[in-house]
């Protein structure tokens, strides 16, 4: 913890998390990234902690913390599993979120209170396979009729497809490109016509489910639009902007939890009578990763302070992102290299925080689009 930031509320918070994923996370780590195994009730128990709904208000049964507790929250839990972490990111900055930053006052009041305690879990659908990071190319259409619309298409790569019980889905009702042709509805397991594909078998984040949202003439009444029609694709934009403070959190997590397990194994393995660590070219590499957590925290605090203060974000979310999920790749690939033949194994745990760590520069916009976006924001100053 950065001993600028520290305070008594981050440190309690920092120390309920800590605790939650040493004894309800960590025995289980293995095993579920082994059988892809997600599980749904670790959440409802993240959900008693208040982890769930960490950023919702009180009066929706929300924790109501700010984003530096939360960041706290997914750096802690990141550290042990980066799975998990994932999951509580999107379940917050994703599903949550964008009810409550961008829904009426009923929607927030029947779907946040069972949101932030993980009674339900959450969804939220804007990647198509053939509009990834071109988020105006949408395939999926809604087609009014009266007082519903009849949604077609899909959605892909969607985190809690299967195990979520409601989605927030952006959805073409306009033409592709248009800004203001696209609508967010927010939508129900058990709807007809609304269904989940097969889980993915993925590299890291196994135990963090993902798979495709399937609409077949799904009909959705227009009270669970989100805002008005056409709102959808400025409702996600801005929403991505928190989103990727919660990947560069994730991101912080997964570098530190691979820097430690490096840094204790350094002192441990011995080689020519001497501890590992005290070879030059492996104090060096851990004190050049050290110092790049340390920057990777400072970048990601930065911009939950200003999220705290209702200021924009989208340059430093942006920046973020990008620095913190590049560094934890680098920090993952050094640590098992620090392992030697012991990190290609998985007897220890830097193998798994070396598959994890690369989904965090891909997921809510790639390392590119994070630069497209920095581009942009630093024009505006020119």
């Amino acid at each position: 913890m950065l001993r600028i930031y520290e305070n008594e509320q981050l440190a309690l918070v920092r120390e309920s998390a800590k605790q939650f994923a040493r004894d309800f996370i960590k025995p289980h780590v293995m095993d579920w990234d082994e059988r892809q195994h997600f599980p749904v009730e670790l959440f409802k128990k993240l959900g008693e902690y208040g982890f769930m709904g960490a950023i919702v208000p009180e009066q929706y049964n929300g924790a109501g913390l700010g984003y530096q507790e939360y960041i706290t929250i997914l750096d802690e839990i990141s550290q042990v599993c980066g799975s998990i972490g994932l999951s509580v990111a999107a379940h917050n900055s994703l599903c949550t979120n964008h009810i409550l930053s961008f829904a009426n006052e009923a929607q927030k009041q029947k779907y946040l209170p069972k949101l932030a305690t993980a009674e339900w879990i959450g969804a939220w659908g804007l990647t198509e396979t053939g509009s990834g990071s071109d988020a105006g190319g949408l395939s999926t259409t809604a087609v009014k009729e009266g007082e519903y619309y009849i949604i077609n298409g899909s959605k892909t790569f969607i985190t809690h497809a299967i195990s979520g019980d409601v989605a927030v889905v952006m959805v073409r009702t306009g033409a592709k490109g248009d800004k203001k042709g696209v609508t967010a509805f927010i939508i129900e397991k058990g709807t007809p016509g609304f269904s989940a594909g097969k889980k993915l078998d993925k590299l890291g984040m196994r135990a963090s489910e993902t798979a495709s949202l399937f609409f077949d003439n799904c009909k959705v009444h227009q009270d669970q639009v989100i805002g008005e029609e056409g709102d959808g694709f400025v409702q996600a934009l801005k929403l991505l902007d928190g989103g990727r403070i919660s990947i560069a959190a994730l991101s912080l997590g997964i570098a530190r939890g691979a820097y430690l397990s490096a840094l204790r194994y350094a002192n441990e393995r011995e080689q020519f009578n001497q501890k590992i660590y005290d070879f030059q070219a492996v104090g060096f590499s851990i004190a050049d990763l050290a110092t790049k957590i340390e920057a990777s925290e400072l970048l990601v605090r930065q911009a939950g302070q200003l999220k705290d203060e209702g200021k924009k974000v989208t340059k430093e979310s942006a920046m973020a992102k990008l620095y913190a999920s590049e560094v934890a790749v680098e920090v993952a690939n050094e640590s098992v290299q620090i392992h030697g033949g012991y990190g290609f194994t998985k007897d220890y745990p830097a193998e798994k925080y070396f598959r994890d760590a690369k989904l965090c520069t891909i997921g809510e916009g790639t390392s590119a689009i994070q630069k497209m976006v920095i581009s942009r924001e630093i024009r505006k100053d020119a």
